[in-house]
């Protein structure tokens, strides 16, 4: 795949408020099976949609799902067809119908423009979280976006590869080298982790990438998002002018193309920020880094945590409905 000025309010909380905080916060309660519908439950807070982009599967996830459900919150993510935008946005729009109760959606890479269609009409979706990833408006594609600013190293690391259609015929999926994928993507990780990653990427549809955006929904629904500043896949001006036009909230971290697989703590911390409709906390925060501290990739946060850990879960357990209230108002005042 060739994929606001920024808000920085650092959360100021005195001792006091940190204590109150920590002691009155009742964890959203875990989602209970739907009454039979078909639906499933979400609980108290909104359920997490996590959706992965190309040369990749929901495992990308696996350290922002663990962070997220330790800390009560319902998470799903899906399998991403990868053969088509329009096909991918129906499957997808599929799943968060049965979804109950309001929705954070997430999008890494090619994946931001498949949430901004399945988004676009359903009204429980609250809140927008872009990964690096793609915000086309209508009658954009991913492909032409890309090529709008210089940067991107994909073009000469992609293989294509042709197979065959359902009706018959053939057409042409694109793979990264496995040699160039973690310098292209992932750069910085581990290189077994890269390994395996490339082994089990998941092509795309070359068509996927030129196919053109029938919907925005970044236009009326809040949007976070998560530029990467060290991206040799989504050049990080175009990450930047995206999340400008959309008038997102907006962070920026040091981190390559796949940063929820190097920096899952600040991808989760983002997510947290717009499940609340806060804007994101200073990357400098330490106190808020610390509650999501890990030992790698994957990693698991210490068993014990100080009063910034405390502050931290308080603030995304705290007033559940809030969550459903403060996202929703960003969102109609959007439309006026």
């Amino acid at each position: 795949m060739p994929s606001l000025p920024s808000v920085r309010s650092p959360l100021a909380r005195g001792p006091v408020a940190l204590a109150v905080a920590a002691l009155t916060a009742v964890s959203p309660a875990a989602a209970a099976p739907g009454d039979g519908d078909g639906r499933e439950g979400t609980g108290a807070g909104p359920t997490v949609v996590l959706v992965h982009g190309a040369m990749s599967d929901a495992s990308a996830w696996r350290g922002v799902t663990e962070r997220l459900q330790r800390l009560g919150h319902r998470v799903v993510a899906p399998a991403n067809p990868l053969r088509g935008l329009s096909g991918d946005s129906a499957y997808l729009a599929s799943v968060l119908d049965r979804i109950e109760g309001p929705i954070v959606l997430v999008g890494h890479s090619y994946a931001g423009a498949v949430i901004g269609n399945a988004a676009a009409s359903d009204p429980d979706v609250e809140a927008l979280v872009y990964i690096a990833a793609h915000m086309p408006d209508r009658g954009e594609s991913v492909e032409e976006l890309n090529g709008r600013f210089p940067g991107s190293r994909l073009g000469t690391a992609v293989v294509p590869a042709r197979y065959p259609l359902p009706g018959g015929g053939t057409a042409v999926e694109l793979s990264v080298a496995p040699d160039r994928f973690r310098e292209v993507l992932v750069a910085g990780a581990p290189a077994r982790t890269t390994a395996v990653m490339a082994a089990g990427q998941r092509p795309i549809a070359q068509a996927a990438l030129a196919e053109e955006s029938r919907a925005a929904a970044w236009r009326t629904v809040p949007s976070w998002y998560l530029v990467a500043t060290e991206d040799r896949a989504v050049p990080p001006r175009l990450e930047r002018f995206m999340a400008d036009r959309a008038g997102s909230r907006t962070v920026e971290v040091n981190a390559p193309h796949f940063a929820m697989v190097t920096h899952p703590e600040a991808v989760t911390r983002l997510i947290l920020d717009a499940s609340a409709g806060r804007a994101p906390a200073d990357e400098r925060d330490t106190a808020a880094a610390g509650a999501l501290a890990e030992t790698g990739p994957g990693g698991r946060a210490p068993a014990t945590a100080g009063l910034g850990a405390l502050a931290l879960a308080a603030g995304t357990a705290l007033l559940p409905a809030a969550r459903r209230i403060r996202p929703r108002a960003l969102r109609d005042r959007a439309r006026r």
